[in-house]
């Protein structure tokens, strides 16, 4: 190591490439990596020791020790890029929200305070039902348990409270 260090030997490196690499690559596996994904690991981790070979410090670390704490550190490095893949710059969910047009935000603050005064409308049984599927995010057969309804009770309150409520909204929209 020290040869490698010092004057880039490549005869030393050639011989610690023997030995190491496919111990390196073993290991690896061990670790759960594929074949091919072994092997490249191995020969990255490799190609590591020969460019950092000044960095190591036998009073710190036999060779052995260093090598497979680089090893083991590139291999915590690809499983970290797996699973944080790289962001793509384009992506539209990564934008920031357009600016909304004046009249679109009085449009909405008009449809939002008609939806509020139509729930108020709503009688109790279907307001209470709708509530506890939007708000409460309960599914249709939690709710028909949580409340001790049958199914099709809780499927038909909200489908005639959704019924209700879009026929004001159409009415809204059509005078608009």
């Amino acid at each position: 190591m020290a040869r490698i260090a010092g004057s880039k030997c490549r005869e030393s490196f050639s011989e610690l490439f023997n030995f190491y690499a496919p111990r390196l690559k073993s290991y690896m596996l061990r670790l759960g990596a594929n074949d091919i994904e072994a092997e490249d690991l191995a020969q990255d981790v490799m190609v590591t020791v020969w460019r950092k070979a000044e960095q190591y410090d036998r009073n710190l670390a036999s060779v052995s020790t260093w090598i497979f704490r680089v090893a083991r550190n590139r291999r915590i490095d690809r499983l970290r890029r797996v699973t944080r893949p790289e962001l793509d710059a384009e992506e539209p969910l990564l934008r920031p929200p357009e600016i909304e047009k004046p009249e679109d935000t009085i449009n909405r603050v008009q449809i939002e305070q008609t939806v509020r005064e139509e729930l108020a409308k709503l009688p109790p049984d279907q307001l209470q039902l709708l509530q506890a599927a939007f708000y409460d995010g309960l599914s249709h057969s939690e709710i028909a348990e949580a409340y001790n309804l049958p199914l099709g009770t809780v499927k038909s309150r909200i489908r005639r409270a959704f019924d209700r409520l879009r026929g004001v909204l159409d009415e809204d929209t059509a005078d608009a």
